[in-house]
């Protein structure tokens, strides 16, 4: 790695902005924004990225070209591909680059894009591949980036990656090791993140490389269905792959006459290798590039929410209203209304017997009282209701959109059943018009979906996806929930995730404004696609204290904190300080409380209302915009742990301070981040644990905050603001 002077650009638009400059027939071409820049090869058969830096920081850089997929299926035989660049055809400016190649005897044309979307953050990528032969074309898999960067044999390098919440959080979450010599990592992530025994846990599809002295670099995956990450250390070469799970496999997928592939799209980025100061730069590139411009502009992001899930699928209209009516009075934002309202899987109406004046009644009801009103479906969830409408099992058409057929007698669970294949254009179809229909008639200000969108695999043989051999399905019952794993999956998930981001986009042109929520049981779709045609996530399927604390440590390193939504369920809590712990430890992001709150005490009742006025007008804006950092270790429930905010352009923060079920220590010393040297902080405590004082900035850094709490499971909101 070497360091290069400072070149920096102006954003000027998107990809489908052309024309751009053909670049020289000698193409060695400059792409980049204020924060990044990357050097491109254009080579004779194929394109190559060579270098990778930060303005005016180290660069990595690579000599490797990428390796193009050599071969296709067309007229019922292999064929080899011979692709040449073409200058003419390519474009080039300074915030984008498309270099084509071509296999004119074969007819197939492949675009290499990068750009920069912001004038800040990271730079993408993708490859497109298009059918202009007027033959089906089979084609084999095209990772969406191959690296191969020069490092000394003897250069300290580690890598950084994160879990994903799913069910409940994993033992580590957030890792960080050493990459020695012979290093070889695989991650994975898909929709469903079901790992087996001996397989490790999924990934939010991002990892990060960091080298001492040397800065580092990152990248990441903006798709939901099945992707892997490779990084293999040889050497003085430190390589991967990123892009399609090629496993299993063999993968291919049809291309038709006329038909553009495009491979997942993927960022990259240069940093300075510490993982809080590179998470704050994604993070605003997620919240400004990714996210729905109406959602940034909504002065209530992130919402307080209630939600009906304490009394899992025994709500019933009765207590949905008292529920509202304590929510209102509390200071609640909007009601959820969560699983448990309809009537059966597959058929999103409302139960007739425990809401019999409707769920559009309900929402308007919610409104009367100023508040918001979501609602639950897991609506590609086929059942086994004959009613007009439903997703039934029996009925044909619904059965040729089913991944497989279930035996004789099946029924479903209490909410779920066999997931449709969104890949097929009728379900899409289905699906758009459902979901729409759900929030026309049911006058809702958010829809959740849950239960497995996307389908995992299919053993149909006359979807859009690839057939799948025969001889290597296997099926699965897991509580008469079914789903199907085969070598197809690869292709049965990037053609139901493409169709899945259709669904949310319909719904958005139609419905400006509406929030949607991004479930899968739980935490097993929080990646950068989902962020993108959702609004945040359940990041985890687990609600106590210590699994809400967790699963945010972990997911907080790349996701803006107002994506990440942590259920508070009912948990024991003896004593007031118990009680806000409880409450603050899923505080940090977007808030929901799974509580019927009319079970709580006055002193409760209390105590939440004035912790819900505080984020709505102190926690709010800083989750919305602050830096974050991780000022604490990992929670394990027993020490202490803790997170910053701080907003430098508003000189001011908080401290979210957790002490959990060990006695001792009874302080804590939490060493800041991101204030400014030479200023003075005014720190406040929250609860009053301790004094307020006025504190140096060097100091609170260097030495630390210092926090007593000796009531085990007690919390504090430490106050910063600069004194002026």
């Amino acid at each position: 790695m070497t360091s290069r002077p400072a070149w920096t650009c102006l954003v000027l638009g998107l990809w489908a902005v052309w024309p751009l400059a053909a670049p020289a027939r000698v193409a060695r071409i400059l792409v980049g924004n204020r924060d990044n820049r990357i050097v491109l090869q254009a080579g004779a058969s194929a394109p190559g990225l060579l270098q990778l830096a930060r303005q005016g920081g180290a660069a990595w850089e690579g000599d490797a070209a990428a390796v193009l997929i050599g071969h296709a299926g067309i007229g019922g035989r292999e064929v080899p591909l011979h692709w040449r660049y073409d200058p003419d055809a390519s474009r080039q400016r300074e915030d984008a680059a498309s270099l084509v190649y071509e296999d004119r005897a074969a007819g197939l044309r492949l675009y290499w894009e990068w750009r920069a979307r912001a004038s800040h953050g990271p730079l993408e990528h993708v490859i497109r591949i298009e059918n202009r032969s007027g033959r089906r074309v089979w084609l084999p898999l095209q990772p969406s980036l191959q690296f191969a960067w020069k490092v000394a044999a003897d250069q300290p390098l580690s890598q950084v990656w994160v879990d994903k919440g799913a069910g409940e959080p994993p033992p580590v979450g957030t890792h960080r090791v050493a990459i020695a010599a012979h290093y070889d990592w695989r991650g994975t992530s898909s929709t469903f993140a079901h790992p087996r025994p001996g397989e490790a846990r999924e990934i939010i599809p991002w990892f990060l490389v960091s080298g001492e002295g040397a800065g580092g670099w990152y990248v990441g995956v903006e798709f939901s269905g099945r992707v892997a990450m490779n990084l293999k250390r040889t050497g003085a070469v430190l390589a991967g792959t990123v892009g399609l799970n090629p496993v299993p496999g063999p993968f291919r997928t049809r291309l038709e006459p006329g038909a553009t592939l495009a491979t997942p799209t993927v960022f990259v980025g240069a940093s300075d290798g510490d993982p809080d100061d590179t998470g704050n730069t994604l993070r605003r590139w997620v919240r400004e590039v990714l996210g729905d411009p109406a959602t940034r502009a909504d002065p209530a992001y992130p919402l307080v929410t209630n939600n009906s899930w304490g009394s899992a699928m025994a709500i019933d209209e009765a207590q949905a209203r008292r529920m509202i009516d304590d929510a209102a009075r509390l200071g609640f934002e909007m009601f959820h209304l969560d699983a448990g309202w309809f009537r059966a899987v597959g058929d999103w109406h409302a139960d007739p017997h425990k809401f019999p004046h409707g769920i559009a009644a309900l929402s308007d009801y919610a409104h009367r009282r100023g508040l918001r009103f979501g609602l639950w479906a897991a609506w590609a969830q086929a059942g086994t209701s004959p009613a007009r409408g439903a997703l039934d099992v029996a009925d044909p058409t619904v059965r040729d959109w089913l991944t497989t057929d279930p035996p004789p007698g099946w029924k479903p669970t209490g909410f779920k059943g066999v997931t449709i294949d969104l890949g097929v254009p009728a379900a899409q179809a289905w699906a758009t018009g459902e979901t729409d229909r759900l929030v026309r008639e049911y006058h809702l200000d958010m829809l959740e979906h849950d239960g497995y969108i996307v389908a995992q695999g299919c053993d149909r043989h006359d979807h859009p996806h690839a057939a799948a051999d025969p001889g290597r399905i296997r099926r699965y019952s897991d509580d008469d929930f079914l789903w199907v794993d085969a070598a197809n999956a690869t292709d049965v998930s990037l053609h139901a995730t493409r169709a899945y981001y259709a669904v949310q986009q319909a719904l958005r042109r139609r419905h400006p404004g509406l929030l949607l929520e991004v479930c899968n049981d739980g935490g097993r779709m929080v990646d950068f696609g989902s962020a993108a045609y959702g609004d945040y996530f359940s990041i985890v399927d687990s609600y106590d204290p210590l699994s809400n604390r967790q699963a945010f440590y972990d997911a907080s390193h790349v996701l803006p904190p107002a994506m990440l939504e942590t259920y508070v369920k009912a948990w024991p809590t003896p004593r007031i300080e118990n009680f806000r712990y409880m409450l603050r430890s899923g505080m940090m992001g977007w808030f929901t409380v799974m509580i019927d709150t009319h079970g709580w005490t006055p002193a409760q009742h209390a105590a939440a209302a004035r912790e819900i006025a505080f984020y709505q007008s102190a926690l709010r804006p800083l989750i919305r915009d602050a830096g974050l950092y991780h000022v604490g270790p990992r929670p394990d429930g027993k020490g202490w742990d803790g997170t910053e905010y701080f907003d430098g352009a508003r000189d001011q923060g908080v401290v979210f301070a957790f002490h959990g079920s060990d006695p001792a220590p009874r302080v804590f010393r939490f060493k800041l981040r991101g204030l400014r040297t030479g200023q003075r902080y005014r720190v406040h405590f929250r609860d009053h644990s301790s004094p307020d004082r006025v504190l140096d900035g060097r100091a609170l850094m260097a030495s630390g905050l210092a926090v007593t709490l000796p009531t085990p499971e007690s919390s504090e909101l430490v106050v910063i603001e600069g004194v002026r």
